[in-house]
């Protein structure tokens, strides 16, 4: 027998006698500095692609354990029918992340809260505010300002042209206009707010790094709804506020509406910004944003949605007792994570998984999640692509990648919203040599 294993078995025992009538360490995700690097991998891309271990992990098996950290066993969920039943199932998971703040006392900013991170009854009367704000008939009223918006930024985009970052005067801009207008948030504030984006979901300093963006971000707009109370505004918070204010304290409308933020934000963003990269690749796909019909049209924005699908990892599921997942052990307490771009590449349902294809629209796809925490500001996210991006291909009809060198592009190493940060377009043709 081994020494080192005999040692190792030594001081084990011995540490678990040490422990004896402690109680366990209360997880601190705040604390977590790096997320060892072979747990990475379900965020990580070439390019627009994820990495082939995640297909590999897939293929092995649909359900796999990924690791474990903090004294959580996580598992990683890749299939697409596994991933509908995860995400599907409210009565075996918790989505509740507050006993991962560890034992110290915590400001309000710094809880974990809204929509994405809350259980029923709680979640039910937090959605309940939102949800008639989202649905079609109301959101027809937006269409106008949504398309003054993308003029504005096509405008802009001109008069930085021939060669532009499409990311910076566009793909941010419109996305981020147009969640200002929603929410109401005043001009003079919108420099501020424009810099707590991307910092909320980069993963390169571990929890800590995106904790504390996601605390700054959540102050701003706590503040923001103080603020309100006193002179309701027009948008979303202020209309809350004069309609059904006095039911809800400050904490709870600041992360109401830091959850619109985050989903109708650096999402929206993404996709607008991969979603032209891939229509420069795509010239067949981009002259049906220019002439298609509204069904045709549709058929792109759809399966952009599935091929680039920018929230890479739903938000993570808590097992309520331990249970059974397609053949895995999960323990009460234990970690599921849905691998969302793994999902809306399964083979098993699409029919040319890793390419861009027009034959895979007509596949149910999970970029805006499945069930209890599906996004309410779905139908929002089209009405912006389908209006962005038809406007760019209208006006810029031979809009082409202004360089050879993906490096240039920027894409992100490590986040839970993946998208890129430079896009150099040519907005025209290049005049022929003679």
């Amino acid at each position: 027998m081994p020494m080192t294993w005999v040692k190792e078995r030594v001081r084990k025992l011995a540490l678990r006698w040490a422990m004896r009538g402690k109680a366990t360490p209360v997880p601190d995700i705040t604390t977590l500095r790096k997320i060892p690097e072979h747990l990475t991998y379900p965020l990580r891309r070439h390019g627009v692609d994820p990495v082939p271990a995640l297909a590999e992990a897939r293929a092995k098996e649909p359900v796999t354990v990924l690791g474990n950290v903090l004294g959580l066993d996580i598992f990683l969920v890749t299939g697409h029918a596994e991933a509908k039943h995860v995400l599907a199932d409210s009565t075996s998971y918790s989505n509740d992340m507050r006993h991962l703040l560890g034992t110290r006392p915590r400001t309000d900013a710094e809880g974990i809260g809204g929509l994405g991170m809350t259980d029923p009854p709680d979640h039910t009367r937090l959605r309940g505010l939102l949800t008639p704000e989202f649905t079609m008939r109301r959101l027809a009223r937006l269409e106008s300002m949504i398309d003054r918006i993308v003029e504005d930024a096509l405008d802009d985009l001109a008069s930085h042209g021939p060669v532009v970052d499409l990311v910076q005067h566009f793909g941010f801009e419109i996305p981020f206009r147009v969640i200002c207008e929603l929410l109401g948030m005043p001009e003079e504030v919108r420099d501020e707010f424009h810099k707590l984006g991307v910092a909320r979901f980069d993963l390169t300093e571990g929890g800590a790094g995106a904790f504390g963006a996601a605390t700054d971000s959540r102050t701003f707009l706590i503040n923001a709804v103080r603020e309100q109370r006193h002179d309701p505004g027009d948008g979303l918070i202020g209309e809350i506020i004069r309609t059904k204010g006095a039911d809800y304290d400050d904490v709870e409308l600041g992360g109401l509406a830091d959850g619109v933020f985050l989903g109708g934000y650096e999402t929206s963003a993404s996709m607008l910004s991969m979603g032209t990269y891939v229509l420069t690749q795509q010239p067949a796909a981009y002259d049906i944003l220019r002439t298609g019909d509204k069904a045709a049209v549709d058929q792109v924005i759809e399966e952009l949605l599935r091929y680039l699908c920018p929230v890479q990892i739903a938000f993570p599921r808590f097992a309520r007792a331990d249970h059974d997942l397609f053949g895995k052990k999960v323990k009460k307490g234990s970690v599921v994570i849905v691998s969302l771009s793994g999902a809306n590449r399964d083979p098993e349902v699409v029919p040319a998984p890793e390419q861009f294809d027009l034959r895979n629209a007509g596949t149910s796809h999970f970029a805006f999640g499945h069930g209890l925490h599906r996004c309410v500001g779905a139908e929002l996210a089209r009405m912006e692509m389908r209006a962005a991006l038809t406007g760019l291909a209208r006006r810029f009809p031979d809009l082409s990648l202004a360089t050879d060198d993906v490096g240039e592009l920027g894409f992100r190493d490590l986040s839970i919203v993946y998208s890129l940060d430079r896009l150099p377009v040519r907005l025209a043709a290049e005049p022929a040599v003679v």
